[in-house]
């Protein structure tokens, strides 16, 4: 096995351990929240300290990943996740903690979870030959399984350990990540291949993710298709356990969540088999249609069979749109950018998340439920074909968003640049390739950074109509 692949395994494994912990401490807060006060607005603002952070200091925190050793940065970001998860847990053991305690350690753990996110991302390409980029993003994916499918887990533990007990779980997977991180050996290139150049100021340096992408359209347009993706997609997400809810029990929720779970983990594991269409990014089109038309099916009935199976079979497809859309932008960008860029990438696909946590409820609750109740506004139209009552309101939207994916997938296929970027740009340095000899590198001159001169090039083509 190649030395790049059996460090990725190891430290992805420890991380996903890292994960699991981390998503079982967040879940059984929210229920905590939620027990005690009942307050659905609560809930979702948990929520919203766990992701506005990340759009907030993204910038800054791939800013720093580039200038700064990675591992280091990564260590310490999971030392003060760890302090801050150490601080809830002695929190419930001294006595029950108050619902602000629990906002404050939810945005504290966050920012180090921004800065972890920042190092990891960057690093993690750079650790797998670039050939195997692919199966590496689809390890990654199977991530998103474990979050989905936390609920049942932790739904579990809480009965048996309890809150405090949880958090204990959550800090012995810091130890064992912080231990893989130390003992695992990385080349400097990984950890940090910009160091010889001297970095801009750190206030123009914040910007350099967002100029870097709009000075290259095609990689710009699939930052706004996932983006426009999390947006449909997220709005569906918050809103599948209410429509559950409107036609089965908890125990049935519980079910579907685990096996919606399962849907992510299959196609991840599938994408890190097979690493992804040879042509990605028509790939993504062909993977955001489907999933378009699989998101639109939930609305047919108030079935739990029905959620069953088409529920799974779009989460298997999300892995491949998220996924390769990731190779692409990774396999375009300069490893000693890969901080900077890919935290814009992510503050931006983010917002898209927030703005589904602001206005999923509303849209649901004030307009499509009272509009779908017997003798609403579309009772005779959507009603007819959707039917009416409690939750169809909630399956309107999984209509009009999974058509709106239908819709997203040609229209970002028609854009000539995000068709042709695989061409039109040139692949960054893989840091596993052998140096080219001296006499390979034509005009450019030995003391030439050749990724530097196909860069210029590409940036000429590009603003050629």
């Amino acid at each position: 096995m190649h030395d790049g692949i059996r460090r990725f395994v190891v430290i992805w494994a420890a991380q996903l351990l890292s994960i699991i912990g981390s998503s079982l401490t967040g879940f059984v807060l929210g229920v905590w929240v939620y027990q005690r006060n009942g307050s659905a607005t609560e809930f979702v603002l948990i929520m919203l300290c766990a992701v506005l952070p990340e759009v907030l200091l993204s910038p800054l925190a791939g800013s720093l990943a580039d200038r700064w050793d990675r591992r280091r940065m990564l260590m310490v970001a999971d030392a003060g996740a760890a302090a801050v998860t150490g601080a809830l847990a002695l929190l419930l053991v001294l006595g029950s903690p108050e619902v602000w305690h629990v906002y404050v350690i939810t945005v504290a753990g966050a920012v180090f979870g921004t800065f972890h996110m920042a190092a990891y991302h960057a690093m993690m390409p750079l650790i797998m030959p670039q050939r195997h980029l692919g199966r590496a993003n689809g390890l990654m994916q199977v991530a998103d399984s474990v979050k989905i499918a936390a609920p049942l887990l932790a739904g579990t533990l809480l009965v048996t350990v309890g809150v405090t007990g949880v958090v204990v779980i959550d800090l012995v997977t810091f130890l064992v990540t912080r231990v893989v991180m130390f003992a695992v050996r990385l080349p400097r290139e990984v950890t940090r291949p910009g160091a010889a150049a001297a970095p801009e100021p750190l206030r123009g340096d914040l910007l350099f993710g967002w100029r870097h992408l709009r000075a290259r359209r095609g990689l710009f347009q699939l930052v706004v298709v996932l983006a426009a993706y999390n947006l449909f997609f997220g709005m569906s997400g918050v809103l599948v356990q209410p429509l559950i809810l409107s036609f089965g029990s908890a125990a049935v929720l519980g079910a579907l969540m685990f096996a919606g779970g399962a849907g992510v983990f299959a196609g991840g594991l599938v994408l890190s088999a097979w690493g992804g269409p040879r042509r990605r990014v028509r790939g993504v089109a062909v993977f955001v249609a489907l999933g378009g038309a699989l998101l639109a099916l939930h609305s047919l009935a108030p079935s739990p069979w029905l959620i069953a199976v088409v529920a799974p079979a779009f989460l298997f497809t999300l892995p491949f749109v998220q996924g390769t859309g990731m190779t692409v932008l990774q396999v375009k960008t300069d490893p000693a950018a890969l901080g900077r860029v890919l935290s814009t990438v992510r503050a931006l696909t983010q917002t898209a998340t927030v703005l589904t946590y602001l206005a999923a409820g509303p849209l649901a609750d004030r307009v499509f439920e009272p509009m779908l109740a017997p003798g609403g506004a579309l009772s005779g139209t959507l009603g007819a074909v959707i039917g009416t009552g409690e939750g169809r309101g909630i399956a309107a939207i999984f209509l009009i968003t999974g058509l709106c994916l239908v819709l997203l997938a040609p229209l970002a296929y028609l854009q000539p640049r995000l068709r042709k970027v695989e061409s039109e740009l040139p692949d960054a340095e893989d840091v596993h390739a052998p140096a080219e000899p001296a006499a390979g590198r034509g005009e450019a001159g030995p003391g030439t950074d050749v990724a530097h001169v196909a860069q210029g090039d590409s940036d000429a083509a590009l603003s050629r109509p």
